[in-house]
């Protein structure tokens, strides 16, 4: 459950579930608990309608854009531009997942080799499926919230033993 705002929306998480921050691991398919900054947003400018602007350092993606999720590289965790000799995962998807995407703050300052790239905040996939670690959230729900999303904002992943009531993020 993801609540912002006194709304309380279903959301995916990591395919194999959660874990600490400090034990996740590239390729791991789990949702890294801990407190992050949401740093950036891109958005996809050919989907109509478009999604709405939020408050966050913004940028339109191209078809060129990529994430590297190659450990032994220089650029891990950081975008590439397409095509590149090293692993890297495409921004501009098919599926749509990545429409509107926001970089969380989990491994980038400093960045570790192999610790987990590309933790973001993206639309889900129907039916809430579960994601490569990532946390998403519908379409429709993105839409709504996306205009109050700034650097202030905070995404809080918590243990289920530790989820209870919801918390404000």
């Amino acid at each position: 459950m993801l609540t912002f705002r006194g709304l309380t929306l279903r959301c995916a998480i990591g395919r194999t579930g959660v874990t600490h921050a400090k034990q996740k691991r590239e390729g791991d398919g789990k949702s890294p608990i801990g407190r992050y900054v949401l740093e950036w947003c891109a958005l996809r400018p050919d989907r109509r309608p478009p999604m709405p602007r939020s408050q966050l350092p913004t940028i339109v993606l191209r078809r060129s854009d990529g994430w590297c999720d190659e450990p032994t590289s220089p650029a891990y965790n950081r975008a590439v531009r397409l095509p590149v000799s090293i692993s890297a995962e495409a921004m501009w998807r098919p599926d749509g997942l990545y429409d509107a995407v926001i970089g969380l703050s989990h491994n980038t300052a400093p960045r570790q080799r192999r610790m987990g790239s590309a933790i973001f905040f993206h639309l889900a996939r129907p039916g809430l499926q579960a994601t490569e670690g990532c946390v998403a959230i519908p379409r429709s729900a993105m839409r709504r919230i996306l205009p109050f999303l700034s650097e202030r904002t905070q995404m809080v992943i918590l243990a289920p033993a530790d989820a209870g009531r919801p918390k404000r993020v």
